[in-house]
């Protein structure tokens, strides 16, 4: 896909049972962003995102929020290939 970007985010904090995934999916389908969200063992919650750059920075700026009830307490990014993202987002 030309023009696009993909990035590939570990989000630490209070994440997991707190609707993240579902809201990064929601988030992600406003911005017309393709990837997925998934719960990692350790906690953390691994978001791949591809689309235009400025679509991708509008969703990691998100994840910096999320829900409300989660609490966010860092984000670690880089980048990926865009080939190796599937279209749609879903979560895993």
């Amino acid at each position: 896909m030309s023009g696009s970007v993909a990035r590939r985010a570990i989000v630490h904090g209070r994440v997991q049972g707190v609707w993240y995934r579902a809201s990064t999916a929601e988030q992600a389908a406003v911005l017309g962003v393709r990837g997925y969200a998934r719960n990692r063992r350790d906690g953390t919650v691994e978001v791949v995102a591809a689309g235009t750059q400025q679509d991708v920075d509008a969703l990691l700026a998100w994840l910096w929020h999320g829900p409300p009830l989660a609490r966010v307490t860092g984000v670690e990014v880089e980048d990926v290939d865009p080939a190796s993202v599937n279209e749609g987002f879903d979560t895993r």
